[in-house]
């Protein structure tokens, strides 16, 4: 036959829409064309699936070969369609069987010698052919794919996965008359090298922001640091993910997703937190994502995770306001004259910070000349609206000499995480949430504080001149201290406890 046609997909964003791959051989001058909005690696492919074709002993059709990418005005980037246009040419040349081809769907590049590389958004790809069957009632298509993306792609409930090494797997899979001569399909693997994070036992002292991140860490609120250098607050930030929460299976693979689109996922990261802390020289696109096609940014790949911002106020402040929106509503929308692509962002900050310039404001060693005008300019590059989004500011005090000498010996991460476990538990029982995901209704149903710590609540919020929000936020830590407690009432040591956490040590 001189027309093949097989399918793949492209990605746009989290989803990742199916592309029609039409190969089609006609007589003239021997050509080669690519159309259907192709970019430059799509269109490098010709090289590649003829210097493939050629080295593994197949005929490289002498004749105009067009190539049909569909639909035509939905952008097509990466080698991906590498695989598919090789087998679109292959079958119209009648090279091999193209009769069961429809019940497939392909992606892979390819190496000049036929061998496949992985692609990116294996795991984004196949959530679609999922779901696009499912929406029509019809039978998911099996996905071929280059082996070392297929083990994320079988992380997909009830996908048919078939990894191959090289083209000539693929093609003697379809020619094959012996079903032991074929593929075999991928085997769902959701068991992961669980790496284990740095202990909490490993930091001396430090004894009210271990507390102040447990709380944190058990509702899922924001915490900023502030203290002199070498307190210890980056080695307690990288400790944190190891006392959040385990991952549910749906939280893995939407962080799993994310990850897969840039190319950053591996099987033994499943179920891990990811933890991401980008340099303060990042730009707002790094951070945010962004391009002409769009990639997810620093925060969408915290998906589910940690984002640690260390030296806060060294990040250019224009960067650190975009984290203003996706701190509040759990995605990001970035937009182009030309397309659109939404992101999750459901992540947690955990910033960082010298309290002044020379960083040794209030130290007992008495280092710090800075002016308070040095003071205040320093501490305002971190502006108002992102400090009221952020629900604790906690200080990381210097240890004295004699505490050094100690031997470490404070509490494991694991037996904290098992009292966060608790928390988090209860939390899902009550309302089916976090903590730091309830609205105004949810907080009038399920933060009730009694009489005594209503008052208590009331007077801060005058006396400190809080938002709205922080006021909100105040109650939300206030619940997440009464679970931990296990105790349904919040009660007056809770909400003092929390005021503690919401003074203001920066100025606002």
């Amino acid at each position: 036959m001189a027309l093949a046609v097989l399918k793949s997909r492209a990605l746009s964003g989290m989803d990742a829409p199916e592309v029609t791959v039409e190969v089609h051989l006609a007589n003239g001058l021997p050509s080669f064309t690519i159309v259907g909005l192709p970019e430059t690696e799509v269109k490098e492919s010709k090289d590649r699936v003829r210097a493939a074709l050629q080295n593994a002993r197949f005929d490289f059709p002498a004749q105009r070969i067009t190539v049909n990418l569909a639909p035509a005005d939905l952008p097509k980037e990466s080698g991906r369609f590498d695989l598919p246009i090789a087998l679109g040419i292959l079958a119209a040349s009648g090279q091999i069987p193209a009769d069961c081809l429809d019940q497939y769907e392909f992606a892979g590049e390819l190496s000049l010698s036929g061998e496949l590389r992985p692609v990116r958004g294996a795991l984004a790809m196949t959530f679609a052919i999922c779901k696009g069957a499912e929406n029509t009632g019809q039978q998911a298509r099996a996905f071929i794919l280059p082996r070392a993306s297929a083990a994320e792609a079988a992380l997909v409930a009830d996908a048919v996965i078939y990894p191959a090494d090289s083209l000539l797997q693929v093609c003697a899979h379809f020619a094959a008359s012996d079903p032991d001569t074929r593929l075999s399909r991928q085997q769902l693997s959701k068991v992961a090298i669980r790496q284990s994070y740095p202990d909490f036992s490993d930091v001396k002292g430090q004894a009210q922001a271990k507390r102040a991140l447990e709380v944190a860490a058990a509702g899922g609120h924001s915490l900023i640091l502030v203290g002199p250098p070498g307190t210890g607050k980056s080695m307690l930030a990288a400790r944190f993910p190891g006392i959040l929460p385990s991952m549910t299976d749906q939280e893995a693979l939407e962080s799993a997703a994310v990850q897969s689109l840039s190319g950053g996922f591996s099987i033994d990261k499943w179920k891990l937190r990811p933890y991401r802390a980008p340099h303060h020289t990042a730009s707002g696109v790094a951070l945010v994502g962004g391009g002409g096609t769009p990639r997810p940014g620093e925060i969408s790949l915290a998906h589910r995770g940690v984002l640690f911002l260390d030296e806060l106020p060294e990040f250019d402040r224009k960067v650190l306001e975009v984290l203003r929106e996706p701190l509040e509503s759990g995605h990001i929308t970035i937009s182009r004259a030309a397309k659109q692509a939404d992101f999750p962002a459901r992540f947690q900050l955990i910033a960082a910070m010298n309290p002044c310039p020379c960083g040794y404001l209030g130290h007992s060693n008495g280092k710090c000349h800075c002016t308070p005008d040095m003071v205040a300019r320093y501490q305002n590059r971190i502006s108002g609206p992102l400090l009221d989004r952020i629900d604790m500011q906690i200080h990381v005090g210097a240890l004295p000499h004699a505490d050094l000498l100690k031997q470490a010996d404070g509490e494991p991460s694991n037996s904290i995480q098992l009292r966060v476990e608790l928390a988090f538990e209860r939390q899902l029982a009550r309302q089916g949430k976090a903590n730091n995901l309830l609205t105004t209704k949810d907080l009038d149903r399920y933060c009730q504080p009694d009489a005594a710590a209503e008052q208590l609540l009331r007077n801060a919020m005058l006396k400190l001149n809080w938002s709205a929000r922080a006021y909100h936020r105040v109650l939300k830590v206030a619940r997440s201290i009464a679970d931990l407690a296990g105790i349904e009432q919040i009660n007056q040591s809770h909400v003092a406890e929390a005021i503690q956490y919401r003074r203001a040590l920066l100025g606002q």
